[in-house]
């Protein structure tokens, strides 16, 4: 398989790396939807994420990647393993899985091993994508063109985190808590609503004018596509000092404080703005944390708060056919009021 383009050799597109890696920090952000222009590096970057995240601890035995450490494991050959003993850990990457348009439900979800159940007479399960995406991430380019079903499918098991597949004689339940990452250009078709809901980050990217930015992307994926494995090498420090940077900010997330105020004015902010329910909040309570550990922070500040705010609310906002102005631009003004009225201005 060949090597992914280099994540730190990407050029621009700050919001979408930002949004990325802090799904990398905390998982249980939601996922991150990537709305733009074709050809402006959405796929790109999402795969090149696999080369810098931190690699994980999963059980030896366990075909789901379940955590070794974990005190209750989640499938049942982890269950039966840890009867005789604790569980063998071994070191693996993070997977990052992509879900083409065109898979089946057997393909997503898992189904009989049809090879073995004709050879051997056994049934055993084959485990699909969703098992494969585990403790990792899912990718879905042109999420907004993938079939009913499967977007049914997806949001059972992102609410559930459980995959169950009952059907031919197998009845099998196994873990799959994935970071869910899709992107798409909205003006191909939009996503069903409840699908949206799901992301907790939505990030919008534009295709480059500036000049200087356009030659610099070109150079750089042309010396890529003549010397993969060269280019690889020339960016692997760089590459090296993001891993790092983002096992320490996992690391700190959990000693990050989250001051009172600064939830009390994200509420505000969702109140102004008309959201729906409270996934607003929770999300930007969430990436504001997961920044502040980014920044090797030890409390969320309102510069923080600020900085998420665009990404966890954009995609949640209801339309209004009387405000002519984007989704982007109506929560900067309402960060802007709100967080002004609250005593929280800018340094």
């Amino acid at each position: 398989m060949s090597a992914p383009f280099p994540f730190s050799a990407i050029v621009g597109q700050d919001e979408m790396k930002l949004a990325l890696a802090l799904a990398a920090i905390d998982p249980s952000l939601g996922g991150v939807l990537v709305l733009g222009d074709r050809g402006t590096g959405k796929s790109t970057a999402v795969r090149a994420l696999a080369a810098v995240l931190p690699r994980i601890a999963v059980s030896a035995e366990c075909p789901y990647g379940c955590d070794p450490a974990d005190g209750a494991p989640h499938c049942d050959i982890c269950a039966e393993a840890a009867r005789l003993g604790p569980l063998r850990a071994r070191d693996a990457a993070v997977p990052v899985v992509d879900l083409p348009l065109g898979a089946t439900e057997d393909r997503v979800a898992g189904a009989l091993d049809l090879e073995r159940a004709l050879v051997a007479g056994e049934a055993r399960f084959q485990p699909g994508l969703l098992a494969r995406a585990n403790r990792g991430f899912l990718y879905v380019d042109e999420v907004n063109l993938l079939e009913d079903h499967i977007v049914d499918l997806l949001l059972d098991v992102a609410a559930s985190g459980e995959n169950v597949v009952e059907r031919e004689g197998l009845s099998i339940r196994h873990p799959a808590r994935f970071v869910l990452v899709g992107s798409c250009n909205p003006e191909e078709g939009e996503l069903r609503p409840q699908l949206l809901d799901r992301f907790g980050l939505s990030v919008e990217i534009r295709t480059p004018t500036d000049i200087a930015t356009r030659v610099e992307i070109v150079l750089r994926r042309d010396r890529f596509d003549a010397d993969r494995a060269g280019f690889t090498r020339d960016w692997a420090g760089r590459d090296a000092d993001l891993r790092a940077g983002l096992a320490e900010a996992r690391a700190r997330l959990a000693a990050v404080e989250v001051p009172r105020g600064v939830l009390e004015a994200s509420a505000r902010l969702c109140v102004a703005l008309g959201t729906d329910g409270l996934r607003g909040e929770l999300t930007m309570l969430r990436a504001a944390r997961a920044l502040a550990a980014h920044d090797g922070d030890r409390s969320v500040t309102e510069g923080h708060l600020r900085r998420v705010a665009p990404f966890a609310l954009r995609h949640r906002l209801r339309r209004d056919p009387l405000d002519s102005v984007g989704s982007t631009a109506r929560v900067a003004r309402a960060v802007d009021e709100v967080l002004t009225a609250a005593g929280l201005v800018p340094a």
